[in-house]
């Protein structure tokens, strides 16, 4: 059975999101808010959590997989960019954005793009979130909660809960985070090409 923690979206408990952080280091595999929707989480490094994702959204090996990270310094770590994209995803992070990019060689083989060698990175503005990344020091290995046949993600934590209790370890509750995905910009051949609109504004990349 999953772990529900009811966290204050403005003022998240210190001592629940260390809890939760604990969870994660551990194997488990958590949902957790962002800027965007409900969000699936574990460990940089976790295969068995990287399978549970797969088989709960049921992707195949060419979904892109998102490095959620707490800030710039963190996710230069795992992608790279040159000046010129720098400045452009610089001015539009954090928010409801996911870039993908170019992976380095920190970035873990299995969640690559099998042919480009590729990876989504984001940075959330999410106070909840971002409390969870500074706790964890490292980036969440991400995928937003959207299950197999539904049209929009879970936006109650309490049904999330309901719905994946023997499939997660813990569900982070802090209020409805909507309904819409963040728009994807792939800048793998260095110019911005929108592959999925969502919650951020696409106009400035098309």
């Amino acid at each position: 059975m999953a772990k529900y923690f009811d966290v204050h979206p403005e003022n998240p408990q210190r001592r629940t999101i260390s809890q939760v952080a604990d969870i994660i280091r551990t194997g488990g595999l958590v949902v957790y808010p962002t800027d965007s929707c409900f969000a699936l989480g574990c460990q940089l490094g976790n295969r068995d959590g990287l399978d549970r994702i797969r088989s709960i959204r049921q992707l195949d090996e060419r979904h892109h997989f998102t490095l959620m990270c707490q800030d710039f310094a963190q996710l230069g770590q795992f992608v790279r960019l040159d000046n010129a994209v720098f400045r452009e995803v610089k001015a539009f992070t954090p928010g409801s954005y996911t870039f993908i990019l170019p992976a380095t060689k920190e970035a873990p083989r299995r969640l690559l793009h099998p042919k480009k060698k590729t990876v989504g990175v984001r940075i959330p503005d999410h106070v909840v979130a971002q409390a969870l990344l500074a706790e964890l020091g490292e980036p969440l290995l991400s995928s937003t909660l959207l299950l197999p046949g539904q049209e929009e993600p879970l936006t109650q934590g309490w049904e999330i809960k309901e719905e994946l209790d023997h499939v997660v370890d813990a569900v982070i509750d802090s209020g409805d985070c909507g309904t819409e995905p963040t728009t994807v910009v792939d800048f793998s051949s260095g110019e911005p090409e929108v592959v999925r609109r969502g919650a951020g504004d696409p106009t400035p990349f098309e």
